[in-house]
């Protein structure tokens, strides 16, 4: 019996069930064929959504770095943190460990993915960074020549601190927070 779902219900079981069995399997013996199958579909639905494994791999790394970044957004009522008090409370880690796509993103055999969901991370943070500071600026709190020039230095500089494999979490953020706070002179 044919089971008929909602275009994005199918589109993200596609997602989902890949993510899956890229990490039990491996992205690189993994085909269409495969993630079809464990769905109980024909290839070609698959295929309807997403041209290649690298497409479908490619919507699931951008998915993914919505998630992540939709954790950084300032909610109502902390509206009103100073810049600095923003940069002391951020999180550093907001990944939930365990998750498909979490385990396929931060194997070692992976790092290339791993590295490309960073900077698609960073890509999308780039505006709402722009925004603090630029609301920073206007409040006083800051004096910068070039905005657009510290919001990248801001998201992209701390990827080498990110990506450090010798430091805990804790030490992550520790010195983000202080090279934030020194940098911008808060």
């Amino acid at each position: 019996m044919r089971i008929t779902k909602e275009p994005e219900e199918r589109k993200q079981e596609i997602l989902d069930t890949a993510m899956r069995l890229f990490y039990e399997k491996g992205y690189e013996k993994t085909s269409i064929a495969d993630i079809a199958k464990e769905i109980g579909v024909a290839q070609g639905l698959c295929y309807r959504y997403f041209p290649s494994k690298e497409a479908l791999f490619d919507c699931a790394i951008e998915q993914y770095a919505d998630e992540i970044v939709s954790k950084f957004t300032i909610s109502k009522g902390n509206e009103k943190l100073t810049l600095k008090e923003i940069i002391e409370t951020m999180p550093i880690m907001v990944e939930t460990e365990g998750t498909d796509y979490y385990n396929v993103l931060h194997v070692v055999e992976n790092k290339k993915f791993h590295d490309q969901l960073a900077l698609k991370v960073c890509e999308k943070l780039l505006k709402p960074v722009t925004y603090l500071l630029e609301k920073a600026q206007e409040n006083g709190e800051i004096q910068l020549d070039n905005i657009q020039a510290a919001a990248k230095f801001c998201v992209y500089g701390q990827l080498g601190i990110l990506l450090d494999t010798k430091s805990s979490t804790e030490e992550k953020a520790k010195n983000i927070r202080t090279f934030l706070i020194y940098a911008l002179r808060l």
